[in-house]
């Protein structure tokens, strides 16, 4: 869908430009725009490889380790009908770990992880439909795709909402384009995203009484 958006935003800024004359504007604008980009991706890059190595670190130390023992009470909290040696436990963890230190590239893997993880879960508890399709070779036992189950929802709406110690993509992106400070955002930071998360979880604990 935001395929569609981004390209029906991009035709119709193109004919806007033509229509006013200002084609050559437009043009120079693109050209800009894709040098932009790149050197954005390369300041990009050096920020992200160096807290990926310190990620690493910390999970060769132990560090995430004991974080993630540090979580299970609030995994527990949050998700009471997950099973404690589940493997969808460390995997959510790991990823409100890169989402607190900011690692946004860094806990997309763990948290497609955890989406895995928490399917499995469903085909283990036996919420899956299925149904008979006609073939060229008769008929067939097909699985029909369930919606999201309550703690794929209750992940997700963490994984967004989720508080930011060191915001690294938004230093990165101020110091990229000049910015003095860089690093004032970090406070800012944390309070929206503390108040974020506070929300989404007085959320997710209020629906689960009722779905």
């Amino acid at each position: 869908m935001l395929n569609y958006i981004w390209a029906a935003m991009i035709v119709l800024g193109i004919i806007f430009g033509a229509i006013n004359g200002n084609m050559k504007e437009v043009t120079e604008a693109a050209l800009d725009s894709a040098g932009e980009a790149v050197s954005l991706c390369i300041a990009t890059a050096g920020v992200m490889a160096l807290w990926v190595g310190l990620m690493e670190i910390a999970e060769k130390s132990g560090l995430i380790l004991k974080l993630t023992n540090m979580l299970s009470p609030f995994i527990t909290f949050m998700f009471p009908k997950l099973p404690k040696n589940h493997k969808a436990r460390d995997y959510i963890s790991v990823n409100i770990i890169a989402n607190i230190l900011g690692l946004g590239w860094a806990c997309t893997p763990a948290g497609l992880k955890a989406m895995e993880e928490l399917a499995r879960l469903e085909e283990e508890r036996g919420n899956q439909e299925y149904y008979f399709e006609k073939g060229k070779n008769g008929q067939s036992l097909c699985k029909r795709e369930r919606s999201a189950s309550k703690e794929m929802c209750t992940f997700l709406i963490l994984n967004i909402s989720s508080l930011q110690l060191i915001p690294v993509n938004m230093i990165a992106y101020r110091q990229q384009y000049g910015s003095v400070n860089p690093a004032v955002i970090i406070a800012p930071a944390i309070v929206a995203t503390l108040i974020s998360t506070l929300v989404a979880v007085i959320y997710c604990k209020v629906m689960d009484k009722y779905i």
